[in-house]
């Protein structure tokens, strides 16, 4: 069952409530791990809500945006969007972040699929065991669980 339903009872519930409030709680529904209340968003936080902003936007190679995003232009554009700048492709995006152990990684933090020592394939963790990413040809901007544990974690510095 979907908690979305649930919000307006868990509003009345709680009394008065303010239009922020009720946002806050709305947002941490629909996406997973993100810091609510009085936390400050770091940058991957709200590079993260950029490229959920994006669900449904039709995979294309090379693409960078606004409208269609392969895997690293959605992570560059999602971050460009928010004031920091990555390279274009998943591997330099690799190479120029903070390396991560998958203990130490956050919501909002790069996360690198590899084969062996190539990185092909990037996406923006979510929390919950989950990335935002543009997939494949044919495919669309979505939430989906890590598949593999031939990963890597990257925090944009």
């Amino acid at each position: 069952m979907s908690a979305l339903p649930r919000i307006p009872a868990l509003v009345s519930r709680a009394g008065t409530a303010s239009a922020l409030t009720a946002a806050t709680l709305a947002a941490s529904v629909l996406v997973p791990g993100l810091a609510t209340g009085a936390q400050a968003a770091t940058p991957g936080e709200k590079a993260l809500k950029v490229a959920a902003s994006k669900k449904g936007s039709p995979y294309q190679y090379g693409a960078t945006g606004p409208n269609r995003f392969d895997c690293s232009g959605l992570t560059l554009y999602s971050f460009k969007k928010v004031g920091k700048n990555l390279p274009r492709t998943a591997q330099s995006q690799y190479n120029s972040t903070r390396h991560l152990s998958s203990g130490s990684r956050q919501v909002g933090d790069l996360v690198f699929f590899h084969s062996g020592s190539n990185v092909y394939h990037v996406g923006i963790y979510a929390g919950s065991n989950k990335i935002w990413h543009s997939p494949k040809p044919g495919g669309s901007v979505r939430l989906e669980k890590i598949w593999t544990n031939s990963v890597w974690y990257g925090r944009v510095k």
